[in-house]
């Protein structure tokens, strides 16, 4: 063999070390836990939502796969077809975060509270300080793990009670959209799901890139997970007036002072009926509402412009950089500098660098 010829795979593979020790890029790794009886809706959110995210060179930020808790193969949904699912429990060991869906069939797990051999199994495959996500009564799965213990947890309305019933040293909270305790998330039914992928993705990589997957998904860019996920009459009467034209002007003028008064105005209503309206078609008080928009409004503020922040709390509407401190800090945890400092651009390069996390 010639020389040069045997000696390319050796520099070829050279090459490619080397490539790699230079840029240490790694897309965060989820994995999708696909149980029989999965809700076919429920399960998708993940794909659809981590599956847009690109960083500035146009890669991929996450790397989602779905396993089973048995070898790959056919895994039955609650609809009249199953899914072909390519990964066995094993692939749970390579997740930076896991997503435990909805399922229908949870047998013990629902029943009992307690583990199937097989599901205990998979879960061991899990590794110490991976991100435990779950959507709806996916949330069974991690109580029944003993992930949950002493913590707070959320899930569908329908089932708080009896969950909570179940797995008493749960905090259950049976009125939000999601909860985010660190390392375990969990969201209520349905398209709370959707809000629970949005705010994670929010949280890794800020609030501009979350913002383009809602719009790319044809859903809003941030419900608080605070919000009720039970609103009495989300669609108004079509023989009622809504509050949709206050809203919009209302967003128009978050810099300046924003009397409820004014809002209820702009739809010719009585402030007490306009308060009624607005709560339950929001799920949220105005003030409650307006608050969210202008933590949103600071949020894009501090990442994509170098303004000083008495100049972001003035042109968010917290009219102080002392009012929008706190405001950020009961929101999100931070403060509005170290907020700036870790979504800015070159912050955002570094996360990324380490899978998203």
């Amino acid at each position: 063999m010639d020389t040069a010829t045997s000696a390319a795979p050796a520099r070829q593979e050279h090459a490619r070390q080397e490539h790699a020790r230079q840029d240490p890029f790694r897309p965060h790794r989820v994995v999708v836990l696909a149980l029989d009886g999965a809700l076919p809706f429920e399960l998708g959110i993940p794909h659809r939502i981590f599956g847009r995210p690109r960083d500035a060179r146009g890669r991929r930020l996450y790397e989602v796969v779905t396993c089973s808790i048995r070898p790959p193969g056919p895994v039955q949904t609650d609809a009249d077809f199953a899914i072909q699912v390519e990964h066995g429990p094993e692939a749970l060991a390579t997740a930076d975060t896991v997503v435990v869906p909805a399922s229908y069939e949870l047998g013990p797990v629902f029943e009992q509270g307690v583990l199937t051999d097989d599901l205990a199994a998979a879960l061991a495959h899990i590794r110490p300080g991976t991100r435990l996500t779950s959507i709806c009564t996916g949330v069974y799965v991690l109580a029944a793990a003993g992930y949950l213990d002493g913590r707070p947890a959320t899930t569908h309305w329908a089932d708080a009670e009896r969950f909570q019933e179940l797995f008493p040293k749960i905090e259950v909270d049976p009125d939000v959209l999601f909860i985010d305790d660190g390392d375990v998330l969990t969201s209520a039914g349905v398209a709370a799901g959707i809000d629970l992928c949005l705010h994670i993705v929010r949280r890794d990589h800020g609030t501009a890139i979350a913002n383009e997957v809602a719009r790319r998904t044809v859903v809003p860019p941030h419900r608080d997970g605070g919000q009720a996920q039970y609103i009495h009459r989300p669609v108004p009467d079509p023989q009622q007036a809504s509050t949709t034209t206050a809203r919009a002007w209302a967003l128009g003028r978050l810099h300046e002072p924003i009397q409820l008064r004014d809002m209820a105005d702009q739809e010719s209503m009585s402030v007490r009926t306009f308060t009624r309206r607005f709560r339950e078609e929001v799920g949220v008080s105005p003030g409650q509402w307006l608050t969210q928009q202008r933590v949103e409004r600071a949020r894009h503020l501090l990442e994509s412009t170098d303004l000083s922040v008495d100049q972001v709390a003035r042109d968010a509407g917290f009219g102080t950089a002392q009012s929008m401190r706190q405001h950020l800090q009961t929101a999100l945890g931070v403060t509005p500098t170290s907020y700036r400092r870790t979504f800015r651009a070159g912050s955002r390069d570094d996360v990324r660098a380490h899978g998203g996390t």
